[in-house]
């Protein structure tokens, strides 16, 4: 058994997601009219070695994330910690 965690990084409300307006703008040309906003991410998945605690998986999971995943001036993260 391992401990699984999922990250999902997502731009700042506050910073504009040109990726985001150009996925939207081809979803409505494509008949998608109900599409009013997308905002892109990042998903990525950590395995942990199942001895550590839950606690300590979440701690290094946010070290992780404000280390290295998510740039902490325009970037939001979370993440979700399973035991597999």
């Amino acid at each position: 058994m391992s401990w699984h965690v999922s990250v999902y990084v997502t731009l700042k409300p506050s910073v504009m997601d040109p990726q985001g307006a150009t996925v939207q703008r081809a979803l409505n040309q494509m008949g998608y009219k109900a599409v009013t906003g997308v905002r892109m991410g990042k998903f990525t998945e950590l395995e942990f070695e199942a001895g550590l605690s839950e606690e300590d998986v979440k701690k290094q999971g946010d070290e992780i994330c404000d280390k290295l995943l998510a740039n902490p001036n325009i970037e939001s993260y979370r993440f979700t910690v399973e035991k597999k």
